[in-house]
């Protein structure tokens, strides 16, 4: 299986091509793996790949199948082949991603499975409206058992190649106490009655046939000569046993993926497939991409640092012939917004030193890190995109919360009445809406005031007058409730008392979970003004603040909607235990949570090509108390020889820096397997995870010692000491929150807790 020597005469595809590269593309017979590092031009080698097959006449256009998974790689990919073959190119009906290769081979054996050729594939709309009739002939509550949830298990049994008959009782109790694999079943009737099929039908369906028809697999395994596929350490079992059926008769298929890069576990990728690979297709040969075109040798062995603690990989060295550069600057903040005010700092500078905005990322483990980065932005008149979501406040759930607390601070706000009548359902149809409006036009009265009148009467249903009934008289007693609770404790009680939390986490899916994050991040946001109408009045501020189209922007995002790009400078922000990794991943997902949250941190600094830094803060506000916080384990596992450390809060990060590189921190195994270790035991007893901020007092050669501020008596006039600002008078006092005067910094607004009598 050893690769053809080249010749004098080597075709143009050849070119500029490094000697693994070349051996991936001339080694055609047998199984094959293409372990890519980042920034190792695997798209290059594929597509040249592909050319040679054709080029040398080992297959027609027409026996090569192709899958990636999305419909930019498939482009990409066939436009750079039609470069490279010309018009042959076009001749390619197999090459394309997994979902549309399926519904080609679908539509031609539809009948096979209950359907006819001209199938409907059902949007995600369509399968909820289909699985909320299910489940309310099966009278269950959907509101404890949401469809969305039905779907997100439907969705995991197909990604794992699943039919109904294939669930069993463990599994189907997932959902209303065991229906689940009853209502996948009737769900499947349903599609193949309707002629129809969701995504995770166009595999399941042909899997299936290719596992019982004997004659459509021989057929597909002479028909296809040759298989590749792209990012395969993202395939899902479904894709994986289709691939390794396809493959078997010939053996001619070839891998190219990245196992430090497999970040998709929540979407059903298995890490598995491709560390399995030898053992699936014995003799196969591994070809290594490990020279990088991308990043500087510093932000290289950074990387390598971080991803070579995990035990689960295949391994490779990435290299480069770059020059070394600048070493990966790791920065410790006191908080948030101080995180944020000097990301862009570090941005204008770039920007008096040459660089364009474009050149800029801001990675964030989860959406809800976005929001002080877009208000710094909108303060300093920095333009920004948010890529693979929307800004902030422009989100679904967060629109819906400022709906409610504009009605609550405007009650004849028509906007936003309209908005969340039916948010979440309270069982009011169209035509109790419209004789709603039809009363507020003829009385020229706001609807609020509308719904209070037309409860009254026998316009509408009983079931409508008393959902509209109540949801006047929640509005009634929330706007009582404004004049003596805190706007962000109003904030709390609205998303609570309306049920817009409580459907969110009847969901149970990521998404689900994001969105909940967003609204707590929202609330955080609002601990900032005075009142609810100044923080309406900056909201409404912000979203009227869109630059222009054509505009540089810096580019926010998550690691993940990241992947596959690159920027000349990067800021991976809230790089702290418990954001990054995600506790929420560890406490599910115990050791193999942690190894993909570590992947991710690889695939967040090699996104860099020049400049990368690493943001960490020693405080964090959540859900209305500060809570401090330590660097993320990924931080201690950065080579010290690649890292230059700095902190605002004298000598904290390489404090922390030293204790994580030794090992001989007492937190440095917190979270580890369960992340509910000892470490993590040993921290909580420190105080590193109490509700009030902590900050270090002494440190013994490699020890660390916490002391918890305790809140001290205070009054105007007396003099303290803050940490970061330094001495200072205390002006005023609000409750737990002072008015001072300091001596350098001018005057701040802090809590109680973080000074001390000076």
């Amino acid at each position: 299986m050893t690769a053809p020597s080249l010749t004098p005469d080597e075709p143009a595809y050849l070119h500029g091509l490094n000697a693994p590269q070349r051996e991936a593309v001339l080694t055609t017979e047998g199984p094959l793996l293409v372990l890519a590092g980042a920034g190792t031009g695997k798209t290059a080698a594929l597509t040249a790949r592909l050319a040679h097959l054709v080029a040398t006449r080992r297959a027609f256009p027409s026996e090569i199948l192709s899958v990636t998974f999305t419909n930019k790689a498939a482009r990409e990919m066939r436009e750079r082949v039609g470069r490279m073959i010309g018009p042959a190119v076009e001749g390619m009906p197999w090459l394309g991603t997994f979902h549309s290769v399926g519904a080609k081979m679908l539509r031609r054996h539809a009948e096979l499975v209950g359907l006819q050729s001209n199938f409907t594939i059902l949007d995600t709309d369509d399968q909820l409206r289909l699985l909320k009739q299910l489940i309310q002939v099966e009278s269950i509550d959907e509101k404890r058992w949401p469809a969305r949830q039905l779907g997100g298990l439907i969705d995991r049994w197909k990604n794992r190649g699943m039919t109904p008959a294939e669930v069993d009782a463990g599994e189907s109790e997932h959902y209303a106490n065991g229906k689940g694999q009853k209502l996948y079943a009737a769900y499947q009737a349903r599609l193949l009655a309707l002629n129809a099929c969701d995504f995770g039908d166009l595999l399941l369906h042909m899997l299936t046939l290719l596992k019982t028809d004997r004659e459509v697999l021989a057929h597909y395994q002479q028909r296809f000569r040759y298989i590749m596929v792209d990012e395969y350490q993202d395939t899902n079992s479904s894709q994986y046993l289709w691939l390794r059926l396809l493959a078997q008769e010939r053996k001619n298929i070839c891998c190219v993926g990245d196992d430090d890069q497999s970040i998709y576990s929540w979407r059903g990728a298995e890490v598995a497939n491709i560390l399995r690979f030898e053992k699936d297709f014995p003799g196969a040969k591994i070809v290594k991409l490990e020279q990088n075109y991308r990043s500087t040798p510093h932000i290289l062995a950074a990387a390598s640092g971080v991803i070579a603690e995990n035990g689960g990989r295949l391994g490779k060295t990435l290299w480069t012939d770059e020059a070394e550069g600048e070493k990966v600057q790791v920065l410790g903040v006191w908080d948030g917004p101080e995180e944020a005010r000097r990301v862009g700092d570090e941005i204008e500078s770039h920007q008096r030193n040459g660089g364009t905005l474009d050149d800029v990322a801001i990675l964030v483990r989860a959406q809800h890190q976005t929001r002080e980065f877009e208000d710094r932005f909108i303060q300093i008149g920095m333009p920004y995109r948010i890529v693979g979501g929307f800004r902030f406040y422009e989100r679904a759930e967060i629109r819906d919360a400022l709906a409610y607390l504009r009605l609550v601070n405007q009650p004849a706000d028509d906007l936003a009445f309209e908005r969340i009548i039916n948010v979440p359902k309270r069982g009011l149809g169209d035509k109790a809406v419209e004789k709603l409006h039809r009363l507020a036009r003829a009385e020229g009265i706001p609807l609020t005031f509308a719904a209070a009148r037309i409860i009254d009467t026998d316009e509408l249903t009983p079931q409508a007058r008393r959902a509209l009934g109540n949801f006047v008289g929640d509005l009634a007693r929330w706007r009582d409730k404004a004049a003596q609770l805190p706007h962000p404790e109003l904030a709390r009680q609205i998303l609570d008392e309306s049920g817009y939390t409580t459907v969110l986490q009847a969901e149970r899916t990521v998404e689900a979970s994001g969105r909940l994050e967003n609204l707590n991040e929202l609330v955080r946001a609002m601990e900032e003004y005075e009142t609810l109408g100044a923080f309406l009045e900056h909201v409404s501020l912000v979203m009227d603040n869109e630059a222009q189209a054509d505009e540089r922007k810096v580019t926010i995002m998550t690691i993940h909607a990241a992947k596959g790009l690159e920027f000349d400078t990067v800021f991976l922000a809230g790089w702290e235990e418990g954001i990054f990794p995600s506790q929420r991943a560890l406490d599910e997902g115990g050791l193999a949570s942690l190894e993909e949250e570590r992947r991710l941190a690889y695939v967040a600094i090699t996104r860099a090509r020049r400049k990368c830094v690493i943001l960490h803060a020693a405080n964090r506000r959540i859900y209305g108390q500060w809570t401090s916080s330590i660097p993320s384990r990924f931080v201690g596992e950065l080579p010290r020889a690649h890292v230059d450390e700095e902190s605002s809060m004298s000598g904290g990060a390489s404090l922390w820096r030293a204790n994580w590189s030794e090992r001989a921190d007492p937190f440095a195994d917190v979270g580890r397997g369960t992340g509910r270790g000892p470490g993590w035991q040993r921290a909580q007893q420190a105080g590193a995870f109490s509700r009030e901020p902590v900050r270090v007092v002494e440190a013994r050669g490699s020890a660390v010692s916490l002391g918890n501020k305790g809140r001290d008596d205070m009054s105007v006039g007396l003099r303290v000491f803050h940490q970061k600002f330094g001495y200072g008078t205390v002006a005023e006092i609000e409750g737990n929150k002072l008015e001072i005067d300091f001596e350098t910094a001018g005057r701040k607004r802090v809590m109680d807790s973080f000074v001390s009598p000076g």
